[in-house]
């Protein structure tokens, strides 16, 4: 089960979807920082499959893992992708829920943004 979200994490960045799959159980739920929710395996994977080749300029860091015991995770990292021709970096930190097999069952992403101009 130890470094079960370090391999993730890793399987992300270098677009190994196989490797993906092996570190989500089958009725995984992933919530994004816009309350887009994708449930089971093949549904996640083939959403991140599709969706991280079209982000150019992608970059991953992580500044860190935390496990509570045997059932949750919690890792602080930042995400860069180019817009408009330009690195944007977006801080955030991933809640994981662990499952008994030693796979993530659930995986909740929060972001940090900026306030709009003005507010």
């Amino acid at each position: 089960m130890a470094e079960i979200v370090e391999r993730y994490l890793d399987a992300i960045a270098s677009r190994d979807w196989g490797a993906l799959r092996d570190c989500v159980a089958e009725d995984v739920v992933r919530i994004g920082p816009f309350m887009d929710r994708y449930e089971g395996r093949g549904a996640y994977v083939a959403f991140i499959a599709d969706t991280m080749p079209k982000l150019r300029g992608y970059e991953m860091r992580v500044e860190r893992v935390t496990y509570a015991g045997n059932t949750l995770a919690f890792a602080e990292l930042s995400e860069t992708v180019e817009m408009d021709g330009k690195p944007v970096r977006t801080p955030e930190a991933l809640v994981f829920e662990l499952d008994g097999d030693g796979r993530i069952a659930r995986i909740e992403v929060f972001i940090q943004t900026r306030l709009p101009s003005g507010a």
